[in-house]
């Protein structure tokens, strides 16, 4: 492999990401004046058991980017194998994501949505600005785990085990 970078585009290393197969995610908050938001993640790890830490990366585009920004606490919903159209909703821009949802607050207030593999609940311990994202690490304050298969999403496409 060459370490030369000036062939290396946005498409070329979208492709070359997109060979690492990776969980599906939902990111939520509430604003200051309560409204739930949220939107679809695949970038998104554990970093730490103790304490045990978090991050997921969101695009500066997004429109739900400052309410991330300002809120003390967010939700991480792993999506379930049947849960590919709920993905595609939160992917999709223009649209209340919320409308027509089930979902919860959580013991912080996070919209916690059912059906999902696992739901946390992460206090912001940092953010950092790299590139075109802010890196959100929080602290896992709360957490619910079911028995199910993931949704994967791997070159450009759902599968699931």
């Amino acid at each position: 492999m060459s370490s030369d970078r000036s062939g290396v585009t946005g498409d070329l290393f979208r492709k070359a990401a997109g060979r690492f197969a990776t969980g599906i995610t939902i990111a939520t908050v509430v604003d200051p004046q309560g409204a739930p938001h949220g939107l679809t993640v695949n970038s998104f790890t554990s970093v730490s058991l103790e304490p045990p830490l978090i991050l997921v990366c969101i695009a500066h585009a997004a429109v739900t980017v400052e309410s991330f920004r300002t809120a003390k606490y967010f939700g991480i919903n792993i999506l379930a194998c049947d849960q590919r159209e709920l993905s595609d909703h939160f992917a999709r821009k223009g649209h209340d994501r919320f409308a027509n949802i089930d979902w919860v607050p959580g013991e912080t207030g996070v919209p916690l949505l059912p059906g999902v593999l696992a739901a946390m609940e992460c206090e912001v311990h940092s953010t950092v600005r790299a590139g075109d994202h802010d890196i959100f690490l929080g602290e896992v304050v709360g957490i619910a785990v079911e028995d199910k298969r993931p949704l994967l999403y791997w070159a450009s496409g759902y599968h699931t085990l």
